[in-house]
């Protein structure tokens, strides 16, 4: 896991007791750099699993004072090399193992919230996909759908209406839901476009591949949840694993709309189901992951609203995904 650098200024009559909550936490380096006006720069490097428990006592002491303010800033490397210390006690070696490996809460708020918003670049983002993915739905050709999923415009909204759910963020999952949905229309406004225009033929086998929904597919989504959300929880290039959430729903959205374009309604039906019973499966992977993860609100009163979130949202995914395959089931028999 990589290093993080927390920077805090204080006065100099709150530099020893910050001294002495960080005392009982695991951390590398600790320096007190006095300033001008009496204050101090408070420095503290740790293995980025550890700054999550930091952040969570500072905040705890000082977060009420005016003008507090924390700064996290990633480390790419120090000299001498800051190697873990020896686990010397059987307390240590159980804190050890309950050490959450991923990233602290707030720097893995502030990536989703960033990857959530519906700008101009995410929206040129889903366009060019759309039209990657269609032309090789088109062209029966792998490569350029997979040159389409590399683009992964639609990771970052549903990875943060999995975290929104998990914290009981309302504002972070109403942003996330209308960038999402922003996509998914943009997505299939275009390639209904598209399917008029160039008449796509359903017994092309990557389009025939998608208007249904096997057991393979549910696996292929509830997998491409999990990695999404390990993939910001523990800093893996996001871009690589947003290729596994495209496969899931970027290609049966495009070949639904190429479908309805071109006038295959019935075809065009099945395909929409799989992409819905991918996105169910991506959303209630994703909460699942977090939770797992030890992805929990800092108070005691936003962990009871979350929790009561989760859980709503966990039983309509769930209802949602049993009543959507057994519809697909009724329809197929």
């Amino acid at each position: 896991m990589a290093l993080r650098l927390i920077e805090m200024v204080l006065t100099e009559k709150d530099c020893e007791e910050a001294r002495t909550l960080l005392k009982e936490l695991k951390v590398l380096e600790h320096l007190q750099l006095r300033l001008a006006d009496g204050e101090v720069l408070m420095r503290v490097l740790l293995d980025a699993e550890q700054s999550e428990a930091v952040l969570d006592v500072l905040e705890k002491r000082y977060g009420g004072e005016e003008g507090w303010r924390v700064v996290v800033l990633p480390v790419e490397a120090t000299l001498p090399r800051a190697d873990p210390e020896p686990v010397t006690t059987p307390e240590q070696a159980q804190a050890e193992k309950e050490t959450p490996q991923r990233v602290s809460r707030e720097e893995l708020y502030e990536d989703i919230k960033d990857a959530a918003r519906c700008s101009r670049v995410y929206l040129a983002m889903v366009t060019l996909s759309t039209i990657v993915a269609a032309v090789g739905l088109y062209y029966n050709s792998v490569a350029i759908i997979i040159g389409a999923m590399v683009i992964a415009p639609l990771l970052g909204p549903n990875v943060a209406v999995s975290l929104g759910t998990t914290l009981g963020d309302v504002s972070l999952l109403r942003r996330a839901l209308l960038t999402a949905l922003a996509g998914i229309a943009a997505t299939m406004v275009l390639s209904v476009i598209i399917g008029v225009l160039l008449h796509v033929n359903p017994a092309t086998p990557e389009v025939a591949s998608r208007t249904g929904v096997g057991l393979g597919d549910i696996a292929v989504a509830l997998a491409s949840g999990c990695a999404g959300a390990l993939a910001f929880t523990t800093g893996v290039s996001a871009a690589l694993i947003g290729v596994m959430v495209a496969v899931a729903m970027l290609p049966p959205l495009v070949a639904c709309g190429l479908l309805l374009g071109g006038g295959q309604a019935t075809l065009a039906v099945g395909a929409l189901s799989l992409f819905l019973m991918n996105l169910i499966c991506v959303n209630l992977a994703g909460v699942t992951t977090f939770l797992v993860q030890g992805i929990r609100p800092a108070t005691w009163w936003e962990k009871g609203q979350a929790a009561k979130a989760t859980r709503i949202a966990i039983g309509l995914w769930v209802t949602l995904l049993a009543g959507l395959g057994g519809m697909i089931l009724l329809l197929q028999g």
